[in-house]
């Protein structure tokens, strides 16, 4: 009798641990969905910034290209080597 009181005892316990699983599954379902969405949506941002910084990094370096060309004097002798590009190429793995 004392047993079967005891496993009644832990089968309560045990359906309400997995009411709460539930839940809790449930809840981290719909939070997922929700941060995933913005997720997405900010990793195209990123990509689509990286992509306009490539363009206006691609025309500096070209208008100052011709700038060199035309005045080989403008720059001092330094800054035309790649130094002041020290941004980490972020496609490469590390």
């Amino acid at each position: 009798m004392m047993v079967l009181c005891a496993n009644f005892g832990r089968l309560g316990r045990l359906q309400d641990s997995n009411a709460v699983l539930a839940y809790y599954n449930e809840f981290a379902e719909n939070c997922f969905a929700d941060v995933s969405l913005e997720f997405a949506r900010n990793t195209r941002l990123l990509k689509s910034m990286k992509a306009d910084l490539d363009y206006i990094f691609l025309k500096l370096r070209s208008i100052k290209s011709k700038i060199l060309a035309t005045y080989p004097d403008a720059f001092p002798d330094d800054s035309t080597s790649d130094a002041f590009d020290r941004r980490p190429d972020l496609e490469l793995p590390q």
